[in-house]
């Protein structure tokens, strides 16, 4: 098995591309131990690697977020821990799947009013935005629209990047204000 690595705008997150799907459906992504171990026998076994802060699923690619530590020693024990879990056979995922840890759109939050400019936006981001960002590891979903302001989770790579300040103000609310005019801005929201 050939596992192959990309960087990512995020300094302190890398791409790990396995060459089999990861998730089928949706995305996952983990910021701590606990709720990983419960919810993928991977993540869980990348959280037991010293340093590793994040683990974040696509549907071909793996992310990883570091604190401290140098990639260069952290790269060796990732890429055997991915390698081993696919040699092993066992699934992703434990369970219910991605969509226990996907944000439920049921807390999307905007005024039914406002229904077919918040249905051009997703549709805006699942084109144009989304393959994007998981190029680079990532992944930006819609959360809410409320008087002209959009807003959207970032996840993956994309969450505590320095550059994702920009890609939301320059790229992401650039894209919308032209094919929105509704849109006024766009913010982050955890």
């Amino acid at each position: 098995m050939f596992i192959q690595t990309e960087a990512t705008p995020n300094p302190a997150t890398l791409k790990f591309l396995p060459g089999k799907e990861v998730l089928l459906d949706g995305t996952a992504d983990f910021r701590d131990a606990e709720t990983a171990r419960a919810s993928s026998p991977l993540a869980g076994r990348l959280f037991d690697i010293p340093g590793v802060t994040g683990v974040f699923f696509g549907y071909d690619f793996i992310t990883v977020s570091k604190d401290g530590a140098d990639w260069q020693h952290l790269k060796p024990a990732i890429l055997g821990t991915i390698m081993e879990h696919f040699m092993s056979g066992q699934p992703v995922m434990a369970g219910a799947g991605p969509s226990s840890l996907e944000i439920d759109e049921a807390e999307e939050f905007y005024d039914k009013e406002d229904e077919e400019i918040v249905l051009t936006i997703k549709e805006l981001l699942d084109t144009r935005v989304r393959p994007a960002v998981a190029q680079d590891g990532g992944d930006i979903t819609f959360r809410g629209y409320e008087n002209g302001v959009v807003f959207l989770h970032m996840k993956g790579a994309c969450a505590g990047c320095p550059s994702s300040t920009a890609t939301l103000k320059h790229g992401i609310q650039n894209l919308l204000r032209h094919f929105v005019p509704e849109v006024q801005q766009v913010e982050q929201i955890a």
